[in-house]
C-alpha cells in the first residue's frame, strides 16, 4: 500500500486528520486524543493496513502542547506509519491507552508517563518505571526544574 492510499483510508475514518511527511519515508498523521482508539483499532485490524507492530512510542513537549508519537509497522506488508496525537491540556495531559491493541505499548506508555506526566486512561499498570516512586516532576518536560543538578532548558 502506498502513502496516498493509506492517507485516503485514514481520512475516511478521521476526516479532520492532518498529514505531513510526504517528503519523508513515513507518512505522518496528526489527530486529536479522542480519535486515537478509532484510528488505531482500524489500522490494526483492517486487512488493507495490518499495522500489527508498535515498534516505538514516545512523546514530545512543544511548551504549548504535547504530542504522543506512535511508530507502527505491518509485519506482512512492511508499511510504516507515524501517528501523532496532539494534547493541548498541559495541566492534565491524558490520552487513551493502546496497550490492549499493541502489547508493546504497555511499557512505552509507562515510560512516557514517568518522564512527561502524560496519563494513559485505562492502562492496566500506570506507574513510574524508571524513576523512584517519590520523584517530583517529569524530567523530559521543557518546564522541568532540577535544582540538584541545575538542569535548565
Amino acid at each position: 500500500m502506498n502513502n496516498e492510499l493509506l492517507r485516503s483510508l485514514i481520512s475516511s475514518k478521521v476526516p479532520e486528520a492532518e498529514f505531513s511527511g510526504e517528503e519523508t519515508q513515513f507518512l505522518n498523521v496528526i489527530i486529536k486524543p479522542e480519535d486515537l482508539r478509532t484510528l488505531t483499532e482500524f489500522l490494526r485490524n483492517d486487512p488493507q493496513t495490518k499495522l500489527d507492530f508498535l515498534f516505538c512510542m514516545t512523546a514530545v513537549d512543544w511548551m504549548t502542547h504535547f504530542f504522543t508519537v506512535y511508530h507502527l509497522r505491518s509485519t506482512e506488508t512492511d508499511q510504516t506509519l507515524v501517528i501523532k496525537v496532539k494534547i493541548n491540556d498541559r495541566e492534565n495531559p491524558e490520552v487513551e491507552t493502546v496497550c490492549d491493541i499493541w502489547k508493546t505499548a504497555e511499557f512505552h506508555e509507562r515510560e512516557v508517563y514517568d518522564l512527561f506526566g502524560i496519563k494513559f486512561k485505562n492502562h492496566p499498570d500506570l506507574r513510574r518505571i524508571l524513576l523512584e516512586d517519590d520523584w517530583v516532576g517529569y524530567p523530559l518536560r521543557k518546564d522541568y526544574k532540577d535544582e540538584a543538578n541545575i538542569v535548565e532548558l
